[in-house]
């Protein structure tokens, strides 16, 4: 069965998100339980909890689609690939679109694609705190 109504395809990923977020927020409230605040306040332990482990599910995920795609497909990428993950960590869709370009062999294309996004992310994240100083 395929998602043909925007708003429900919609509501799908939000759905999901909600449930990504607060995974999210519950997976750093137990790290900072487990390791102690001051461990996460020196390096961020549940952002790379939290990235690794969205990596992995997309993974999971992109590879049941390819062998199941005709069992529920669409909501299943729609929940859980955009939602779900999406609200739990975008560093999945990120890890997976890596990933497919250096399978279809664009090794060169790869490397650009990964360094330009954490370098233009940085940047991206620098200037926001920078017009933010400024506008205060």
């Amino acid at each position: 069965m395929s998602v043909t109504s925007p708003l429900f395809a919609s509501a799908t990923v939000a759905i999901g998100g909600a449930v990504g977020a607060v995974s999210r927020y519950q997976l750093g409230r137990a790290i900072t339980a487990w390791l102690g605040p001051l461990t996460v306040s020196a390096f961020p332990w549940a952002t790379l909890a939290a990235n690794v482990i969205g990596s992995l599910a997309m993974g999971l995920l992109a590879g049941w689609l390819a062998r199941h795609g005709d069992l529920g497909s669409d909501q299943i990428r729609l929940f859980v690939g955009v939602g779900l993950l999406g609200g739990f960590t975008t560093f999945s869709a990120f890890s997976l679109e890596l990933m497919v370009l250096i399978e279809r062999g664009d090794a060169a294309l790869a490397l650009a694609y990964a360094a330009v996004s954490v370098l233009a992310g940085l940047t991206a994240l620098y200037i926001g705190l920078i017009v933010m100083r400024i506008a205060a």
